[in-house]
């Protein structure tokens, strides 16, 4: 089971690099012809940015049918993948090759994410559920809405919103959908195994829990959206496979329990090897944006 969750993830993960791709792309077309016309809707009749859309979807329905199979704290960090996949289709649309050290940077990342899951592998475990873990999802999702909500009220109030916010709320209310929606495939796989729903406390909780889905699913559609037309896509993709992963393994671990009586060196293996691939990804970043700024490589370099 932990194997198909693994494939769906990096088949999510694959559909993820497609969708941010002709998203960012379909949002400086829609900003060249936007006009008079409100942003939003020019995207909408940006074909490029549809089709980005649905791949972004699809991505996100794989990834959640990968939690069916496997612990969030397995699964979700596949996610950092979308950039290594990005870079070769990046690559591919411009005709221009990888540098060397874009290359170094993909190699640093594949190490960590695969180090990681070897080892996730062995010591999470897939469970259900309960109400308490549930309420203290809702109870995260509720602190982070405050603080979201404080810091653009500071910042619109200072004039001091930076727009690395928009891609770090993009990020943390992404890891919100995938914990809240596993909870939801748990509890709709409980409801069928049992043949029964009843509006009782537990089925109130999984009401919640899926509004909860809807509005972190908006939010962070909302803030992706927004971090490309004010970041280069380099760094929204980057930052929101570093964001909702590291959010993901804190929920998996600290109110899911999935690494319940782990040792701790496993721990410490899963930290290092998180760290490895988040290096990776920060390196990559940096790698592209300088290639984007110097002339296209040729095929001896």
């Amino acid at each position: 089971m932990h194997l198909l969750g693994i494939g769906l993830a990096v088949l999510s993960a694959g559909a993820l690099s497609f969708g941010n791709f002709w998203q960012a792309k379909g949002v400086m077309v829609a900003t060249a012809n936007t006009g008079s016309r409100k942003l939003f809707l020019t995207m909408l009749r940006t074909p490029i940015w549809l089709l980005g859309t649905a791949f972004y979807g699809i991505a996100i329905l794989l990834q959640i049918s990968s939690l069916a199979f496997a612990p969030l704290m397995l699964v979700q960090p596949i996610g950092i993948l979308a950039l290594v996949f990005a870079v070769f289709l990046g690559a591919k649309a411009t005709g221009t090759m990888p540098t060397r050290g874009i290359y170094r940077a993909v190699s640093l990342s594949l190490i960590g994410v695969v180090a990681y899951v070897i080892i996730a592998s062995q010591v999470s475990k897939q469970k259900a559920i309960t109400d308490a873990e549930l309420i203290g999802i809702l109870i995260a999702l509720c602190v982070a809405l405050v603080l979201a909500g404080a810091v653009f009220l500071i910042g619109k109030a200072t004039s001091r919103l930076t727009p690395i916010i928009y891609v770090l709320f993009g990020g943390l209310f992404s890891a919100f959908v995938a914990a809240l929606g596993k909870t939801v495939i748990l509890r709709v796989q409980a409801d069928f195994a049992g043949h029964s729903f009843r509006l009782d406390g537990e089925g109130i909780l999984t009401l919640f829990c899926l509004l909860g889905v809807g509005v972190a699913s908006g939010l962070s559609i909302y803030f992706v959206q927004k971090a490309y037309t004010c970041n280069p896509s380099d760094v929204v993709v980057a930052g929101t496979t570093v964001i909702d992963p590291a959010v993901s393994v804190f929920i998996g671990i600290v109110i899911l329990h999935e690494a319940t009586n782990a040792p701790i060196w496993s721990l410490l293996a899963i930290a290092a090897a998180g760290i490895i691939a988040t290096i990776g990804v920060f390196l990559l970043a940096r790698e592209e944006g300088a290639a984007e700024d110097s002339p296209a490589p040729t095929a001896k370099e």
